[in-house]
């Protein structure tokens, strides 16, 4: 199955788990409707801003939208088979490393951003914080209105309560990886029910 036919297939499977009509996903995201119907029909390629939205919207990360169903415990990603999804709007390639399936509490992506491409995310509601190592070429990340210049081997960690912005100043193609994990209040560890 394409990745395009798996956003699909999670965005509609994922909104009616929660028992959401178009409407609700609407205004839970805002996204519109008929945006969000055109991306589940496949007649749409949602852009990555647009795509986070709904992500947050549905409290899954990106990768949660762009793998099925839990995977079994003990699993390989192997590169050739690791789901890839490109923005149409910028040509921003990114590639879920971790082993698809499920919601996880850790995703790794690596991401390879055109030279002169930025990619902007609206803050998110779900407690979610990342780290991003760049590897190669120049990074800019705006974060809350703060610019952090990245070269290779440096890495940041960021909450995504703000938003942010990710912006590749340099010649060539910008590649990072970027661990997302979801952020556990100290008073609710993991699997303790709030």
């Amino acid at each position: 199955m394409d990745i395009e036919a798996v956003i699909a297939q999670r965005l509609k499977t994922l909104r009616t788990e929660r028992g959401w009509s178009l409407d609700e996903l609407a205004q839970h995201s805002g996204v519109s409707r008929a945006m969000i119907s055109r991306i589940e029909r496949q007649e749409a390629s949602p852009t990555a801003g647009l795509l986070s939205k709904l992500a947050d919207a549905l409290a899954v990360t990106l990768s949660g939208l762009m793998s099925g169903p839990q995977a079994p415990r003990h699993q390989v990603s192997r590169r050739d088979a690791q789901p890839q999804w490109r923005d149409p709007q910028t040509g921003y390639l990114r590639r879920l490393v971790s082993p698809a399936g499920g919601e996880h509490d850790t995703d790794i992506v690596a991401i390879d951003l055109p030279a002169g491409a930025k990619v902007r995310y609206d803050a998110h509601t779900a407690p979610y914080e990342q780290q991003v190592l760049l590897l190669q070429g120049r990074l800019r990340l705006t974060v809350g209105g703060e610019a952090l210049e990245l070269n290779p081997g440096d890495c940041t960690r960021m909450p995504l309560d703000a938003d942010h912005i990710f912006e590749n100043p340099g010649q060539g193609t910008a590649h990072y990886l970027v661990v997302v994990r979801k952020a556990h209040s100290p008073h609710h560890p993991p699997g303790v029910p709030r």
